[in-house]
């Protein structure tokens, strides 16, 4: 949902533009980072003058320009730098994670050390954590042994975590901690998704997860996918589907969430294709939509 609300958004503001300028060509429509982890789709994006830019590229050319903020968020210093520029901010930030930044400044004003699970190197947990001065971020139970600290803790995941990843973090905290506060932040399309690659591996001998590699909720689903005991590979694209994998009778796809409906049919026909030009292996064992 969050990120197709980011789509949307900088898609109308993009169209607002060309209305705007009589029908010209306008400036850009700026992206703080990729909306989506998937190349093909930050392509299209940018043919309809949607056009990234790191933080490390905000200069002067956002000045007056819209600027979308991802479904990821980012911290308060980077809404700073952009209305110091003079940027229109578009603000895109997914519900779910506008509710964290929330809980998590919430927290840090009364006094709690919030401690965040996920990624580091994410930007919805850079932003989270951008809302809670001094806040930790762990990645494991191991991690959550080692925390030293006094007080109330405040324990927040990011909305892509596995589930089984959170709960692991989450009993090491609470028996450490007494004073234990937990936000179950987890998207819930993240473990539906899961679920039903659970439900999947079970009728297929193969899976295919289609999706970006820089993707956090697509690589898990690639790692749950091999933890259910079928062979599995990621590919972005069509032309990366392996050979290999033609010679399974039934293959199950599925995707990350952030994947476009288009790539997620263009490898299913693919898979078709090709079990049809073998003798018929290779049939996709995946409901589209």
């Amino acid at each position: 949902m969050g990120v197709r609300r980011a789509v949307e958004l900088a898609l109308s503001t993009a169209a607002a533009e060309v209305a705007a300028s009589g029908g010209g060509a306008p400036g850009p429509v700026y992206t703080l980072g990729p909306l989506i982890h998937n190349p093909q789709a930050v392509a299209d994006l940018a043919a309809k003058g949607v056009v990234p830019l790191a933080e490390t590229e905000l200069d002067g050319r956002v000045a007056g320009r819209p600027v979308v903020i991802r479904a990821h968020g980012v911290p308060p210093a980077a809404r700073e730098r952009l209305a110091a520029l003079g940027a229109r901010i578009v603000d895109a930030t997914c519900p779910r994670v506008l509710a964290s930044q929330r809980r998590a400044r919430d927290f840090s004003e009364r006094g709690y050390l919030v401690v965040i699970a996920g990624d580091r190197d994410h930007g919805e947990v850079a932003g989270v954590a951008g809302y809670a001065p001094g806040a930790l971020v762990i990645g494991s139970p191991a991690e959550a042994e080692r925390i030293e600290a006094s007080g109330p803790l405040a324990l927040i995941a990011q909305t892509t975590i596995r589930a089984e990843e959170y709960a692991a973090i989450r009993e090491v905290l609470a028996r450490r901690f007494p004073l234990l506060e937990v936000v179950e932040s987890i998207c819930p399309a993240t473990e539906e998704r899961r679920r039903a690659l659970a439900e999947l591996s079970g009728e297929c001998d193969a899976i295919v997860v289609v999706g970006g590699r820089n993707s956090a909720n697509t690589s898990r689903l690639l790692v749950t996918a091999k933890e259910l005991g079928r062979p599995a590979w990621l590919v972005e694209t069509a032309a990366e589907l392996p050979e290999e994998v033609f010679s399974f009778a039934r293959v199950g796809v599925t995707a990350g969430a952030s994947t476009p409906d288009e790539l997620v049919a263009e490898v299913e026909d693919a898979l078709l294709a090709g079990g049809a030009a073998r003798g018929g292996a290779a049939s996709p064992a995946s409901p589209r939509g």
